[in-house]
């Protein structure tokens, strides 16, 4: 079995390499690493280019900053993986934990799996979030794609998601943005795909330690899980 991994980055630097390192040292098994510079200026492409070419399958240079859903769209004709995880570039998530939603797919048990950052907490006393407004915009999120969609996900909008390879090429992305995520689950609906969440860990970060989410991105995943689903 082979696992695609897409990593897709903009403006990095300082956690980069430390993100690849944890994904060739902490996933089990063969892999394909695929990342995507989206753009970056701030010295993040240097350092693909100079330490982490030879350690990764492909790199993929954006000339201009498109979006995460641009990254990750960039990467389907290269994709050679029987499964397909997306593993951002910064240092909220644990590689480790994709090893538990892989192993759902291989096994037969689901096509598709998520990481929930809050599934078996105390969702208003996780200190993993930097603040209880963040908690309470994702949880309204998911209950509102859960309410749309028909689902009963806890974390809709986590970054980690795992999809056997036929599965997520059946998606035809489109959106460019962090709306990718909403994209991708109200599709999954449609398809009647089931998606299991297994709790994995997260440390947030706040806008000054890099981190590129913001309100207006909030409801623009609403508008688009009512594009999708209409």
């Amino acid at each position: 079995m082979l696992i695609s991994i897409i990593v897709p980055t903009f403006n990095e630097k300082y956690n980069i390499e430390k993100v690849i390192n944890n994904i060739i040292t902490r996933i089990s098994g063969n892999k394909q690493i695929i990342i995507i510079d989206d753009g970056s200026n701030d010295g993040t492409t240097e350092i693909l280019k100079k330490k982490l070419f030879l350690k990764v399958d492909k790199i993929i240079f954006h000339s201009t900053n498109l979006g995460k859903g641009a990254a990750i769209k960039s990467s389907l004709p290269y994709l050679k993986g029987d499964i397909v995880a997306i593993q951002d570039s910064d240092l909220e998530y644990n590689p480790y934990d994709l090893n538990k939603l892989i192993d759902l797919i291989d096994k037969g048990i689901t096509n598709v799996s998520y990481g929930s950052r809050v599934l078996g907490k105390k969702r208003y006393n996780n200190k993993n979030f930097i603040s209880n407004f963040r908690i309470f915009g994702n949880h309204l999120l998911t209950i509102i794609s859960n309410k749309l969609n028909n689902q009963k996900l806890t974390d809709a909008h986590t970054c980690y998601k795992v999809f056997k390879t036929n599965i997520f090429k059946q998606l035809n992305l489109s959106e460019n943005g962090f709306s990718f995520c909403p994209e991708v689950t109200t599709k999954l609906s449609k398809m009647n795909e089931k998606i299991i969440e297994l709790p994995i860990e997260y440390m947030g970060r706040s806008v000054e330690e890099g981190k590129k989410i913001r309100l207006k991105d909030a409801f623009h995943a609403i508008y688009v899980i009512l594009k999708y689903r209409l």
